[in-house]
């Protein structure tokens, strides 16, 4: 994790340098809710997804961006001091819907409208299920510079969890954070996204609230034509056992606002995850 984080705060000043005399090609500042952006002057398709290591780049104003898995599916065997517990869990349409509100801000909402989550304790043979709704996120995403233009991006989303989960599925807790993304562009077709993220949760024993600091780099390439791939590590340190994760997964764009995704992510250390798969795609309208 300090990894991590020593190389996104290293990049910091190239990003600086990158940003000073870097001018958008098109003004775009004159583009809102109710005057959308020509097509012809909208950026790349630049979705949150596929990996944890969310986006610098907005969505042009006046413009819709729906990113939604297919499906997607977790488990972890909890083995620790004799347990034997199974812990599973399957979604299906997960949706961050965003809309351009300016050229350099957008808004969004992350919601899960069907989750099936099944705890199997193999000691006691008991077994727990929960299916439902899940919780409602409202996220801010502002860029500060690279949306249109230059080797390097950097942006800020401050972001609300509102509890509206249904049976058992969430902590009916209203949680928050704040995070830090930033991309740079490197030689060879190469490209390296870096985030650092700070929540505020309530804890486990319900008492109150604790903090948890999330930090994550991910490396994605072109492979052949439109099939793009990426490989990602992250971090989670919070109060108790931290979390690590390896991910890795494809692209494919469609066109210019279509893309499809598919990928994993795979435990690293015994709180983690054991492993996590996912499928879906991004389109913008």
């Amino acid at each position: 994790m300090r990894s991590l984080l020593a190389a996104f705060v290293s990049l910091l000043p190239l990003a600086l340098a990158a940003s000073e005399g870097t001018s958008a090609p098109v003004d775009k500042s004159g583009y809102s809710l109710f005057n959308p952006t020509p097509a012809e002057h909208l950026r790349d398709l630049s979705p949150d997804r596929p990996d944890l290591t969310e986006s610098p780049y907005t969505v042009d104003a006046g413009w819709w961006q729906l990113e939604m898995d297919f499906v997607a599916y977790s488990r972890d065997h909890d083995r620790a001091d004799g347990a034997n517990v199974v812990s599973t869990a399957t979604s299906f349409a997960n949706i961050n819907l965003k809309v351009g509100l300016t050229s350099k801000i957008d808004l969004q909402t992350v919601l899960s409208p069907y989750t099936r989550a099944i705890v199997q304790d193999n000691n006691s043979g008991t077994r727990v299920e929960a299916t439902g709704f899940g919780d409602i996120e409202t996220r801010l995403k502002i860029n500060f510079w690279g949306d249109d233009g230059g080797e390097s991006a950097f942006g800020i989303m401050p972001f609300v969890k509102w509890p509206t989960s249904q049976h058992g599925l969430g902590n009916h807790s209203v949680e928050g954070g704040l995070i830090l993304p930033y991309a740079h562009e490197l030689p060879a077709g190469f490209d390296i996204g870096m985030m650092t993220e700070w929540d505020v949760v309530r804890n486990d024993d319900d008492t109150g609230y604790t903090s948890e600091w999330v930090n994550s780099v991910t490396l994605g390439h072109d492979l052949v034509g439109k099939l793009g791939c990426y490989v990602e590590l992250a971090s989670i340190l919070k109060h108790g056992p931290g979390e690590a994760y390896f991910d890795c997964g494809l692209t494919y764009g469609i066109d210019k606002n279509v893309q499809l995704d598919a990928g994993t992510s795979i435990g690293l250390t015994h709180s983690s995850n054991d492993l996590v798969l996912f499928t879906g795609f991004t389109v913008r309208f």
